[in-house]
């Protein structure tokens, strides 16, 4: 069987964060199928959709630019599948790009992800010095709750600035252990769940491959 293959961008906003990554997918695999899509399944007893998301999003995260991609038994249009789409959007959700991928494309791989979020005044003081600190430094090595031993961090942080009381981080993406935006924060001497209680909402705004 021939699969055609699409690549869709998409946001995920508001209360939609709280959605766990298995109840997003169960969510757009109805959304899909509302919208009139041919979805491809696997084969077996229990055939599942060919749906993929390169890089999940952690729980109660906004992501402004994430990727999924499917599988169709039927060639569609780019055009064709957003305007198939649209209708069918909820609150929170958007699709923002489709791409209709050649055949023989590789499977998307994520080489970077970019991260923002509010630093209340209060909690200002000290981070940029702590920015130029570890931007500087050969090795920054952080504990993570509940596992045994230290994470460096360094040789993944791309990028980083406090700037307009905006926090911006970029992140390779590789094999491996994969750096993440709490790994930064505890850098930093801050915590995501104070920031949160601050009213910060971390966002992910881009996932480059």
């Amino acid at each position: 069987m021939v699969r055609h293959r699409v690549r869709i961008r998409f946001c995920k906003q508001g209360d939609l964060r709280w959605i766990g990554h298995l109840d997003l997918m169960r969510c757009l695999e109805r959304l899909f199928r509302r919208a009139g899509l041919p979805l491809a399944f696997s084969e077996g007893f229990h055939p599942k959709a060919r749906i993929s998301f390169p890089l999940p999003l952690a729980l109660g995260i906004v992501g402004s630019q994430e990727l999924v991609e499917v599988e169709l038994s039927e060639p569609l249009s780019a055009s064709e599948i957003r305007r198939r789409l649209e209708p069918h959007c909820l609150p929170g959700l958007c699709f923002t790009a489709v791409d209709a991928l050649p055949s023989g494309a590789g499977k998307a791989r994520p080489r970077s992800v970019e991260y923002r979020i509010a630093v209340p005044p209060a909690l200002q003081p000290g981070v940029s010095q702590r920015i130029a600190a570890l931007l500087s430094s050969q090795r920054c090595p952080v504990a993570r709750p509940g596992r045994a031993g230290q994470l460096d961090i360094r040789p993944h942080l791309i990028a980083l600035e406090l700037a307009g009381g905006q926090l911006r981080m970029r992140l390779g993406v590789g094999a491996g252990t994969n750096v993440g935006p709490r790994d930064v924060l505890s850098a930093l001497g801050l915590e995501l769940e104070q920031l949160r209680r601050h009213g910060a909402v971390l966002e992910r705004t881009a996932v480059e491959l």
